[in-house]
């Protein structure tokens, strides 16, 4: 079982910059990053893999990168070039198995931390 806990949400002017992290304890295949903003649907942003793989949206391109530590317990969203669009609520997820990935069916999900960019 994989619990994950995010940090490090926060309030920023467009332009400005936030580093997220992901604790998280037991093994996964994967874990990214999604976002929901209010009213809307929760959306994936971005996923990284047990081999460095990494995966984003096209909203984020350029902008956001994804990373984790060697051990895979860490998992960090770089947000440069931040626009208000961007304002959500941001989970951490992880699943276990590979065709989960593939699909972005993650399995496990953190409690969420606040970004909100002001123009």
């Amino acid at each position: 079982q994989v619990q994950l806990a995010e940090s490090g949400g926060g309030s920023v002017q467009a332009g400005g910059s936030l580093r997220l992290s992901c604790a998280a304890s037991g093994a996964s295949y994967c874990m990214g990053w999604f976002r929901q903003a209010s009213g809307e649907e929760r959306e994936w942003v971005a996923d990284i893999d047990r081999t460095g793989s990494t995966r984003y949206a096209d909203s984020v391109k350029g902008r956001f990168a994804i990373s984790q530590d060697n051990a895979k317990n860490n998992l960090y969203l770089q947000m440069n070039s931040l626009k208000p669009e961007d304002t959500a609520m941001y989970y951490c997820a992880a699943a276990l198995y590979r065709t989960l990935c593939n699909l972005r069916r993650f399995d496990h999900w953190g409690q969420g931390t606040q970004v909100i960019v002001s123009s």
